[in-house]
């Protein structure tokens, strides 16, 4: 699980909790027909904007927020390593029961074409175009977050002028207006909250998931094209250190 996204959702609401549960007029804040507009004309907009089988999918996307944890680079580089010894003692055709193992479908399919015999450039195209499309899918969760960080404060506004226009039609009563205008204005709240505390990061993690995927893919692609070339194993822990960051490298010497 990723604490970090965790821990940063809760101290967000909590802090917000806290400010409202110890002010005046907490009960202001929970307010029906706010929720509703905000939440109900979020994801239908983003419903327009995306097809149906993207929008089921957001929960996907929120176990891919909250679980996925990738790899350590280190620790691919060592695996590959250990493959690259292997295949300059006993052949590329060793490597087929480690092929077999492997759980990740890019990995095993790289290994795959390499056991094979594949030529070092088709190896190189086919991985090549699986990371051009694994960026694609990607993109389209980040995409659906920030459609709905950018549609939840308009609809916050949206809000705010029913309760405005509705206010004014009753002006009869100096004393409602006050109350009427933080019944308002409890919408935009609602649309901020979520497209800054929810929405917007949430987009940002899954960008930043999709770039350390997407590299760790190209080192195992570098790493399967070294195999293939029959490099000394020194060399290609040389080549993928570059993946590898100047901190995390000095770590390991230590």
């Amino acid at each position: 699980m990723d604490l970090a996204t965790l821990i940063g959702i809760i101290v967000s609401l909590g802090l917000v909790s806290f400010a409202i549960l110890t002010g005046d007029g907490a009960s202001t804040f929970l307010n029906v027909p706010s929720i509703v507009i905000v939440f109900g004309g979020t994801v239908g907009t983003v419903m327009v904007c995306f097809p149906m089988k993207t929008v089921t999918g957001v929960m996907g996307v929120m176990k891919k927020l909250l679980f996925a944890d990738p790899e350590d680079h280190g620790a691919l580089i060592v695996k590959l390593e250990e493959l690259a010894k292997k295949a300059r003692k006993e052949g590329l055709l060793s490597l087929q029961s480690a092929a077999e193992e492997i759980d990740d479908a890019f990995y095993k399919t790289g290994l795959q074409l390499v056991v094979d015999g594949q030529e070092a450039d088709t190896i190189e195209d086919i991985l090549k175009i699986e990371i051009s499309h694994i960026k694609n899918r990607h993109s389209v969760g980040a995409d659906l977050m920030k459609a709905a960080g950018t549609y939840a404060p308009a609809f916050g506004m949206i809000g705010t002028v029913i309760g405005l226009i509705q206010m004014l039609q009753s002006m009869s009563d100096p004393s409602s207006i006050g109350p009427a205008m933080a019944v308002a204005l409890v919408t935009t709240f609602y649309g901020a909250l979520l497209s800054n505390v929810l929405f917007l990061p949430f987009a940002t993690k899954l960008e930043q998931r999709s770039a350390i995927e997407v590299a760790q893919k190209n080192l195992i692609l570098e790493g399967l094209l070294s195999i293939h070339a029959g490099d000394n194993p020194r060399i290609l822990v040389q080549k993928l250190s570059a993946f590898v960051p100047l901190s995390q490298r000095a770590e390991e010497a230590a």
